[in-house]
């Protein structure tokens, strides 16, 4: 094996499942299980030993859980990229993945080439953010900050405006990384953010890495977050 290979742990607590995502994901070259695990506590010690790329994780499993054990290898040091993988297309279980400190969610009757994405794009640092995966998270942001108003009035929304402005330049964002944070928070991919803006996909990535740098953040997920919290969005 290649000393760069990308390594990976795989926690399930069914072996046939675990035996398959291993014959998958060890089909794409350079990649390699270096171990697995039937629980999240086993899961978490196979991480602290292996200190792997990914550590692909199943949300239910006996004892401590999948969001568990997510949450006790994102407080790690220096921990793996984590993908969440569930048989249940859960809202609930989505967010509590993202909450645990999960880079991805992925359901487990996606396709083999589905998966092996997958675990490329949390490996590379990127969050695995759909499009209606975005658009629940936006969602549920805008419900749990919305609140009864009973008269909504321009100069509100002048004030919500103002506010965001405020944190943009607080937080040292420059005009087009403020535009780039605005369009995540959209929902839109690297990619759409390049054609909207006509610039190229790496100065894109540049940008949104620059702006989770600036309001040390750890991925996209959270950037639409803190623009929905902070009046950004929109």
């Amino acid at each position: 094996m290649a000393a760069d290979d990308l390594t990976i742990v795989l926690a399930d607590d069914q072996d046939l499942v675990r035996a398959g995502f291993r014959v998958i994901l060890e089909s794409e070259p350079g990649f390699r299980v270096v171990g697995e695990a039937p629980d999240g506590e086993r899961a978490v010690q196979a991480v602290q030993a292996l200190t792997p790329d990914v550590v692909c994780l199943d949300v239910q499993m006996p004892g401590v859980d999948g969001l568990e054990a997510a949450r006790r290898i994102a407080a790690l040091p220096d921990p793996p990229a984590v993908l969440m993988l569930t048989t249940f297309d859960s809202d609930d279980a989505l967010f509590q993945a993202l909450e645990a400190g999960a880079s991805g969610f992925l359901l487990k009757n996606a396709s083999p080439e589905r998966l092996i994405d997958a675990v490329r794009t949390v490996a590379a640092g990127d969050a695995l953010l759909a499009p209606d995966v975005t658009r629940r998270v936006i969602s549920r942001a805008t419900a749990a900050l919305s609140t009864p108003a009973t008269s909504p009035t321009t100069p509100d929304a002048d004030a919500g405006a103002g506010a965001g402005a405020g944190a943009l330049a607080a937080a040292g964002l420059t005009e087009r990384e403020s535009e780039v944070l605005r369009l995540l928070a959209r929902g839109l991919s690297n990619a759409e953010i390049a054609a909207e803006l006509y610039v190229g996909d790496a100065t894109v990535k540049t940008h949104v890495s620059n702006v989770l740098q600036k309001l040390a953040l750890r991925d996209r997920i959270q950037a639409v977050v803190w623009a929905f919290e902070h009046g950004v969005a929109g």
